[in-house]
């Protein structure tokens, strides 16, 4: 079963993410700063729309309840050093 993902932003370049499998649930909260996103996206991108392939990114490589609590979305990076041009690629930027 997917996992599914629900992306709330709770205040300007911060959301809260749940992650739900079955009964599970985990929740996170990412900050994005307009300009990275801009850098990975594009101008016209969606922050919602980042975070939310940025999670897709991660449940492929590890399980909900590995990912971070609270992070700024450039963290990624530094775990999979592959994320930057990944998410490029499937924002199609």
């Amino acid at each position: 079963m997917a996992a599914k993902i629900d992306v709330d932003e709770t205040r300007p370049g911060e959301f809260r993410v749940t992650v739900s499998e079955g009964k599970s649930r985990s929740t996170h909260t990412v900050t994005v700063d307009p300009a990275y996103a801009r850098r990975l996206g594009g101008d016209a991108v969606d922050a919602a729309a980042l975070v939310r392939r940025s999670f897709e990114f991660l449940l492929e490589r590890e399980p909900k309840e590995s990912i971070l609590g609270t992070f700024a979305l450039p963290v990624i990076g530094r775990y999979f050093p592959e994320y930057e041009r990944e998410i490029a690629r499937r924002l199609g930027g």
